[in-house]
C-alpha cells in the first residue's frame, strides 16, 4: 500500500514538472505607472551668448602704437582708462634723388619769393608816385587848372595801384608758404626723438565706455594704419543669447515666450525670454551637408545675474523655447507609443498579462505625449515594447 502511494506521488510530481516546463516563460519588460504632470511644448535650438553692445577701439591716425598692457577681463572706465599710447608716424627718410629734388624746390620757392618781394616794392613805389600826382591834381582842380575828368582819372589810377599792391602782398604770402612747405620736405627724422618716444603719453587712447576688456586685437608695439582695431570692450552684464533656429520652427515662436537655457555648464537651467526674432534668415550648411534656412532668435535672461555670471561672450548654450504648456495632464513617454492599424496604441499590463490599448494623443514634446483618453492614472504600461510583446503575453517587471 505504501509503495503504491509513493508511486502515485512520484507520478504526480513528474506530470507537474512536465506541465510547468510547458508553460510559457514570463518576459521581463520595462513598465511604468501612468501619472499626471505638466507638459512643456518647446522648440529647441543651439546658439551662443553675446554682449549686446561691443565697442571696438581703433587707431585714430597713422602712427606708432606702444605695447598694450591691459589684459582680457580687466575693468576699464570711460574716458579714464588708457588703452594705448600712440605717436604720429615719423617722416620717411629721403633718398638722394628725392632730397635733390626737394632742395631744388626750396631754391625755386626762394626765387619766387624774391620776385614777389620785388613786385611789392615796385607797386609801393608806383603807388607813392601816383598818390603825389593825385594830391597835385587836387590842388590844380581847386584852382580850375585841371578838369574834373582829369582828377577822376588820377583817383582811378590810385585805386588801381592800391589793388595791385594788395595782390602783390598776397602773392608774397603764397610764396612764403611754398618756401616753408619745400623746407619741410627736407626734414629728416630725429634719432634722439625716435629713441625717447616711449616716455609719457603723446596721444592717449582711452576707453569709450565702462566695462571689461573682451579681446586684445593688436597686442605688440608697431606701426599701424588709421582704423586698425586694437581692443574690444563690453559690459558682461549686458549679455544675451543668440539661438540659431530652423525657419520652420522660428515661425512658431513669439516674442515674449519663456525659454530655458540648458547644457550651458551649470547645475540648473537658466530662465530666459524671447526678446527679438530677426526678420531676415540666412542659409547654413548642416553637419550632414544639407542647406538649411535659419533665423536668429535673441533671448534675454530673466533670472538674477548671480545665476548666470559664469557665462561670457561667445559661450555655447542650448535653449528650449516654450511655445505651449499643459498642466496636470496624463502623460506617457513617447517610447511607449506605437501605431496599430493607423491608431496610436500602448501595451497595458493587467495582472501580468499584456493588453493592447488604443489611446487618443494630444500635445507632444521630444520626451512625453499627452493622453486625452484610453488610459487612467496608475495604469501599468510597457515603455519599450519589443517584437516579442503581443496581446496575451505574460510579462513581469525587469
Amino acid at each position: 500500500m505504501i509503495k503504491n502511494t509513493l508511486k502515485f506521488i512520484f507520478a504526480l510530481a513528474v506530470i507537474g514538472s512536465l506541465i510547468f516546463a510547458l508553460l510559457p516563460e514570463k518576459i521581463k519588460v520595462d513598465m511604468i505607472s501612468v501619472s499626471k504632470g505638466d507638459l512643456l511644448i518647446t522648440m529647441d535650438g543651439e546658439g551662443t551668448t553675446r554682449i549686446h553692445d561691443i565697442y571696438t577701439v581703433s587707431a585714430p591716425m597713422d602712427g606708432r602704437i606702444t605695447r598694450i598692457e591691459i589684459e582680457p577681463g580687466d575693468l576699464v572706465t570711460a574716458g579714464e582708462t588708457t588703452i594705448a599710447n600712440m605717436y604720429p608716424a615719423n617722416p620717411i627718410f629721403l633718398d638722394k634723388r628725392t632730397e635733390t629734388q626737394a632742395k631744388a624746390d626750396v631754391e625755386g620757392a626762394k626765387a619766387a619769393l624774391s620776385l614777389a618781394n620785388s613786385r611789392v616794392k615796385q607797386t609801393k613805389a608806383q603807388l607813392e608816385f601816383d598818390l603825389a600826382e593825385y594830391k597835385r591834381a587836387e590842388v590844380l582842380f581847386k584852382d580850375n587848372n585841371v578838369s574834373k575828368a582829369g582828377l577822376e582819372r588820377a583817383e582811378l589810377q590810385l585805386k588801381t595801384l592800391r589793388a595791385e599792391l594788395e595782390t602783390a602782398q598776397s602773392n608774397k604770402q603764397v610764396m612764403v608758404s611754398r618756401l616753408e612747405a619745400a623746407k619741410a620736405r627736407l626734414l629728416q627724422p630725429d634719432k634722439d626723438e625716435l629713441a625717447n618716444n616711449d616716455e609719457g603719453c603723446q596721444i592717449c587712447i582711452h576707453s569709450p565706455v565702462d566695462g571689461r576688456v573682451l579681446r586684445i586685437l593688436h597686442k605688440s608695439e608697431g606701426i599701424v594704419p588709421i582704423g586698425t582695431s586694437l581692443v574690444e570692450i563690453g559690459d558682461p552684464a549686458d549679455l544675451e543669447v543668440n539661438i540659431e533656429m530652423l525657419s520652420t520652427n522660428a515661425v512658431k515662436v513669439q516674442v515674449g515666450n519663456p525659454a530655458l537655457i540648458k547644457r550651458w555648464g551649470g547645475d540648473q537651467d537658466i530662465n530666459a525670454r524671447v526678446k527679438v526674432i530677426e526678420p531676415s534668415g540666412y542659409t547654413k550648411i548642416s553637419a550632414l551637408g544639407v542647406e538649411e534656412q535659419r533665423v536668429n532668435v535673441i533671448l534675454s535672461f530673466t533670472d538674477p545675474r548671480e545665476k548666470w555670471s559664469a557665462l561670457g561672450d561667445a559661450f555655447r548654450v542650448e535653449a528650449a523655447i516654450i511655445i505651449d504648456q499643459a498642466n496636470d495632464v496624463i502623460k506617457v513617454p513617447l517610447s511607449a507609443l506605437f501605431r496599430h492599424n493607423e491608431i496610436w496604441s500602448v501595451f497595458k499590463v493587467v495582472e501580468g498579462t499584456v493588453e493592447l490599448q488604443a489611446v487618443n494623443v494630444g500635445r507632444r514634446n521630444d520626451q512625453y505625449a499627452e493622453i486625452l483618453s484610453g488610459l487612467n492614472v496608475n495604469d501599468q504600461i510597457i515603455t519599450h515594447p519589443g517584437n516579442s510583446i503581443d496581446e496575451g503575453v505574460k510579462v513581469e517587471p525587469r
